[in-house]
C-alpha cells in the first residue's frame, strides 16, 4: 500500500503562530502545589526539569519557582548557588516570592 506524503505548507506552523511555552510551566507549579505530589521528591525534581527551559529563556516566575526548589531542595553547593543566581535574577525583575526568599522584602 502505498501512502502520499503531505506537503510541508501543511503540516508546518504559520510562521505568525507560536506553540504555547508556558504549558510545562503551568504543569510544574501545579505539581509543586499540590499537597500530597508537592512532598514526594521524584515528583520535585520532575518539576525542576520542566521549570528548567522556561526558566532559561528568561520567564521570572519559572526561575523564581526553580530557584527557590533548587535552594530549598538540593544538597550539593553549586546546585544552591544556580539557584540563588535564579532568585537573584528574578528579584531584579520584580518578582515577589523571589525577594521575599531573599529576604530582601518582609511581609
Amino acid at each position: 500500500m502505498k501512502f502520499r506524503s503531505v506537503s510541508d505548507p501543511v503540516t508546518a506552523t504559520p510562521p505568525g503562530v507560536t506553540p504555547p511555552k508556558r504549558f510545562s510551566m503551568r504543569v510544574a507549579e501545579w505539581l509543586l502545589d499540590s499537597p500530597r505530589l508537592g512532598e514526594n521528591l521524584n515528583v520535585k525534581h520532575f518539576a525542576g526539569r520542566l521549570l528548567k527551559q522556561p526558566a532559561r529563556e528568561g520567564v521570572v516566575a519559572a526561575q523564581s519557582r526553580l530557584g527557590q526548589l533548587m535552594c530549598r531542595e538540593c544538597g550539593n553547593a553549586r546546585d544552591r548557588r544556580i539557584g540563588h543566581d535564579l532568585l537573584r535574577q528574578a528579584a531584579r525583575a520584580g518578582d515577589r516570592r523571589a525577594l521575599r526568599e531573599l529576604g530582601l522584602l518582609e511581609d
